[in-house]
């Protein structure tokens, strides 16, 4: 779990919005606010995953934490170093150290060159050894991730199926010796069967190289089994966070409530009631006012409309950003309106 003293990852009130230009001089009439003040902590060997419906920040989350997009405001500290203000030699040194796993093993691999070129690129770029040494590194990676090394190191991606062109996506993470990895829906444009292999890898290579992960998803099924914690998000912003246990057993949030409603339930004999959302997601461009889940909850009151709820303690490490935990009652309100 994470060190209360020294987070490896710390993000404070992380913004990344995206311009919107018309005219003919192209100027910014509005934005995008694809994350709107996320704050969590990742701690060392710890799974934090992330989720919510497509569109929500998740992905723009991760590259900001790494620095592929530029974040608009707010802070990020990888082993309590500045990674927004690193650049040039300081950012290549972090970035050998914070890597990601991209959802689409298809497009993520260079389709012109090896299997054996792709894993040694980051070693030769950050001179991690001589070729033998990384040629020898390269093939005990592919082993341990299930890749046969002595019949597929000269292959091309195009000759490879989707659960092994991930394979072959996660063993380049792994190529520079990383402590932290972002996982964007990795295993979400697998088969089931291969996703429970990719979990299981992913599990095992944790253990064995003591590995921390922030892991995207949008199926909370999958992120049950792989995270220690779970934060939910909504809109660009975080709803609940809590242990993967408390919030399975014990959500509160009503959107957290509404998506584990529609995780399907394959136990017999076991049913339960659907939570069903009226209407779509509001615009990231304007979102509404106060809470910005207000459009679509089913207990939203007026405060809820006007306020943004802060983050309310409801157990031991557990927070939902409601004002139904209120303790000054907006519950009875929320109810009536």
């Amino acid at each position: 779990m994470s060190d209360p003293v020294q987070p490896l990852i710390e993000v404070k009130n992380l913004k990344t919005w995206f311009p919107i230009r018309t005219g003919v001089f192209s100027r910014v009439t509005a934005h995008v606010k694809a994350v709107d003040g996320v704050s969590f902590q990742l701690g060392r060997k710890e799974t934090l995953g992330l989720v919510g419906e497509s569109g929500c920040g998740k992905t723009t989350v991760g590259r900001s934490i790494l620095k592929l997009v530029d974040p608009t405001e707010g802070s990020v500290r990888f082993d309590g170093q500045d990674v927004l203000a690193s650049e040039g030699a300081d950012l290549r040194r972090l970035r050998k150290r914070m890597q990601i796993i991209f959802q689409d093993p298809y497009g993520s691999l260079n389709p012109r060159m090896t299997v054996g070129s792709i894993l040694s690129e980051g070693p030769r770029i950050h001179q991690m050894g001589n070729d033998s040494e990384i040629r020898k590194m390269t093939e005990y990676l592919m082993d341990r991730c299930g890749l046969d090394a002595v019949n597929h190191i000269n292959r091309y991606p195009h000759e490879f199926s989707g659960g092994q062109r991930q394979r072959i996506g996660i063993a380049r993470a792994l190529s520079v010796e990383p402590e932290f990895i972002v996982c964007d829906e990795a295993v979400s444009a697998l088969d089931v069967s291969i996703q429970a292999q990719i979990i299981n890898l992913l599990l095992d290579l944790q253990d064995e190289f003591g590995l921390s992960y922030l892991f995207i998803a949008h199926d909370l099924a999958v992120v049950e089994h792989i995270s220690d914690r779970v934060a939910v998000m909504y809109l660009g912003k975080i709803v609940e966070e809590a242990s993967s246990d408390d919030l399975y057993s014990d959500p509160r949030h009503p959107y957290t409530k509404a998506l584990l409603s529609a995780v399907p339930e394959i136990r017999p004999g076991q049913r339960k009631d659907r939570i069903r959302l009226e209407g779509d997601v509001p615009s990231p461009i304007d979102p509404p006012p106060g809470c910005t889940f207000h459009t679509r909850c089913p207990s939203a009151g007026s405060r809820c409309r006007t306020e943004t709820p802060r983050g309310f303690d409801v157990g031991e490490a557990h927070r939902s950003h409601c004002w139904l935990e209120d303790a000054g009652g907006v519950e009875g309100e929320a109810l009536q309106a």
